[in-house]
């Protein structure tokens, strides 16, 4: 498992989504978002840690009751009370919202445990409630049933794949008010510089835009005088 530098950690809280799909799209990663995902309820702010995994299989009849919730090692449990601080649970909940993957008592622990966020590619009980945490949550859509119903938490901290993304432990996730987008961890440091850059110069160029002027030429920059403006709107904005 790749550290990642705080520092890094830091840069990415202030680009968008949509940035780095466009960085990691020009290495070649195409299918680093995670698909069908959305906030219960909009931050403002950015979702940023390391990936802490959690696998869904189907569930079967015989061993999926709700006596299986007294067990302390219940895997879903268990990764509640063990995801490290400033990690992101990422939850492989076959694409099925059908049932909960967590409910407000399970994600008020884990906040208050010191978790960034959770993701799952199903859905959350209680997501009034969860929508109204400090911490971000990411769901598909509110779903009332147990988890039980149709799934069973069966490994902590290997690889998944949630809403059709890889997500390997350690991974940085990276959520916005759009969406989450998984990062590998050996490319993070990169990806952030870049994007850090790529943010300036749309910041820039929505500015022009307000202003009358065309996108050809300017997004993307193919007119040479349009990065020399950007050059000097850097020096102007301290950017």
């Amino acid at each position: 498992m790749t550290d990642v530098k705080p520092e890094t950690i830091e840069k990415l809280r202030d680009v968008s989504v949509a940035t780095l799909a466009t960085a990691l799209f020009k290495r070649g990663l195409r299918r680093q978002v995670i698909q069908d995902v959305r906030p219960v309820q909009p931050k403002g702010r950015n979702m940023v840690g390391p990936a802490f995994t959690l696998r869904y299989i189907p569930a079967r009849e015989d061993r999926n009751q709700l006596s299986e919730f007294r067990r302390p090692d219940h895997p879903q449990r268990h990764a509640i009370e063990t995801c490290p601080r400033g990690h992101v649970l990422v939850m492989d909940s076959r694409r099925d919202a059908s049932m909960a993957s967590a409910g407000d008592i399970l994600i008020t622990r884990l906040m208050m445990r010191g978790a960034e966020g959770i993701v799952t590619d199903g859905g959350f009980r209680d997501a009034m409630c969860i929508g109204a945490l400090e911490m971000p949550a990411y769901h598909n859509r509110p779903s009332s049933p147990t988890n039980l119903t149709n799934n069973e938490a069966i490994a902590i901290n290997e690889p998944i794949g949630c809403g059709d993304a890889p997500v390997f432990p350690g991974d940085i996730l990276v959520g916005d008010d759009d969406s989450v987008i998984v990062i590998p961890a050996h490319m993070a440091e990169e990806i952030a510089d870049e994007a850090v850059e790529m943010t300036a110069y749309e910041d820039f160029a929505i500015e022009q835009v307000r202003n009358g002027e065309t996108i050809i030429g300017l997004y993307p920059a193919t007119k040479e005088q349009n990065l020399d403006r950007f050059k000097a709107w850097r020096q102007k904005n301290g950017r």
